[in-house]
């Protein structure tokens, strides 16, 4: 007996699945707008004002790669570049090996919600307020920690005032309040790998730095490679911690890229100029960006 007539029927009794191509487009419509008003029409307004000389006050003038050549014989720019670099490598070199001993004791040891939450807790206050909680105990006369300094029979510092010390605290301030976000952003890879690696690492005897070196460290190596991506990135775009506590002193000693950029727009009123460095800074974060991504292959797992 032939059953073609069964399956023809079983094909007409399935239902039909709805044509919703085009809700996810519907969805995805006011993240598009958005990211059109706000990210990619200033990156176009701002690549176009960097061949311009505009001052708000007369219609922008364009004169070509003129913005440009100034730039690169610029010599504060050069120094905004080399101050921003030292603390990129202090504030990134820092966190990233605090956030990972974090993360590891918070793995190994407990994993309870209550301590992510302390963790977390300095990154969810905003940078402005953790800047002038910690200019008011830095501050050289009246700041605890000088008083602190002073009771243990040492010298006063001037932490925020003196130009050997202003871009490393500015460093670890950012270390503080960065450092948990970036410990729970490694701690969420530490849970996605396998254990069996683990127990099979164990039982033929390995020790506990063997394992970190051998296998942890390389299987953590994409999320550590996104995570360092995101942080440097971060880190060469500093701005408002270093505007409420030193403000670009002493003597340009923290005058970091951004800050160069915002008074040069907002201070000097030289649009062009400063459109033409945000336009360097962001040639220089996509270079970086690449070379990491290549060097840590960002996109390749050992798992499988």
């Amino acid at each position: 007996m032939s059953t073609t007539p069964a399956r023809s029927s079983k094909r007409a009794a399935r239902p039909k699945k709805p044509n919703n191509g085009w809700l996810p487009f519907f969805f995805l419509l006011p993240a598009a707008i958005g990211y059109a008003v706000f990210y990619l029409w200033p990156l176009v307004r701002g690549i176009w004002l960097s061949f311009t000389s505009f001052n708000l006050l007369t219609p922008a003038k364009f004169v070509g790669f003129a913005n440009y050549e100034r730039m690169f014989q610029d010599p504060i720019f050069w120094n905004s570049m080399k101050v921003t670099v030292w603390y990129v490598l202090l504030n990134i070199g820092i966190q990233t090996v605090m956030a990972l001993i974090i993360a590891l004791m918070m793995h190994q040891l407990t994993q309870s919600t209550f301590l992510r939450g302390v963790v977390l807790s300095p990154y969810l206050v905003s940078n402005v307020v953790a800047a002038l909680v910690w200019l008011w105990i830095l501050d050289t006369q009246l700041g605890i920690a000088n008083h602190v300094l002073e009771w243990m029979g040492l010298d006063r510092i001037g932490f925020l005032t003196d130009e050997a010390w202003a871009i490393p605290t500015i460093a670890l301030i950012n270390v503080w309040r960065h450092m948990g976000y970036t410990a729970l952003l490694i701690f969420a890879g530490l849970q996605t790998l396998p254990n069996s690696v683990y127990e099979a690492a164990r039982t033929d005897g390995a020790s506990e730095t063997r394992i970190f070196f051998s296998i942890t460290m390389p299987l953590l190596r994409p999320i550590l490679a996104l995570v360092l991506i995101m942080t440097i990135i971060g880190s060469f775009q500093v701005f408002d911690t270093v505007a409420v506590t030193t403000g670009g002193g002493p003597a340009n000693a923290t005058n970091v890229l951004q800050m160069y950029i915002y008074d040069m727009a907002f201070g000097r009123f030289q649009f062009g100029y400063a459109s033409a460095m945000s336009v360097g800074l962001l040639v220089i974060l996509g270079i970086i960006t690449f070379i990491q991504f290549k060097l840590t292959r960002a996109g390749e797992t050992d798992l499988d």
